[in-house]
């Protein structure tokens, strides 16, 4: 099965960009109770995932850091400590549980790696759940 059914649209994903200050996704996340998000480029291609645990990591190295500093920390400059792989929008629903056991969502690019959405791992789980029941009912 493709993975374009499971598919969270761009238009509905809070991502960050590369350039965006540490101060604003932090304010990001806390609002939106994320722990983890995209960063795009300025040509919308997907750089990575920034996660609370890269942040707190950035806040441990960095003695003397007060909150007004984190405006001048961008997230193209902290170091990702996961690497969050992404899929092609071809790829088969197989690809991702692999991915999904790591990784809250997988992010997900066109033919030219252009982000285009995300499919969280709550989508991937229930569609497993779902061929899993199927397959017992048609055991029985």
């Amino acid at each position: 099965m493709k993975i374009a059914f499971f598919l969270l649209p761009k238009a509905e994903v809070i991502y960050m960009n590369e350039y965006s200050t540490l101060r604003q996704v932090i304010e990001r996340m806390e609002y939106h109770r994320y722990t983890a998000m995209p960063i795009l480029d300025n040509s919308g291609k997907y750089v990575g995932t920034i996660t609370e645990g890269d942040i707190l990591w950035k806040l441990k190295e960095s003695l003397n850091f007060s909150f007004e500093d984190t405006e001048n920390v961008l997230l193209k400059d902290i170091k990702r400590r996961m690497v969050n792989k992404h899929v092609h929008i071809d790829a088969e629903i197989d690809d991702l549980l692999s991915l999904a056991i790591v990784q809250n969502f997988v992010p997900v690019v066109d033919d030219q790696d252009i982000f285009i959405g995300i499919i969280r791992r709550r989508e991937i789980i229930e569609y497993c759940t779902k061929m899993l029941l199927k397959q017992k009912e048609e055991q029985n």
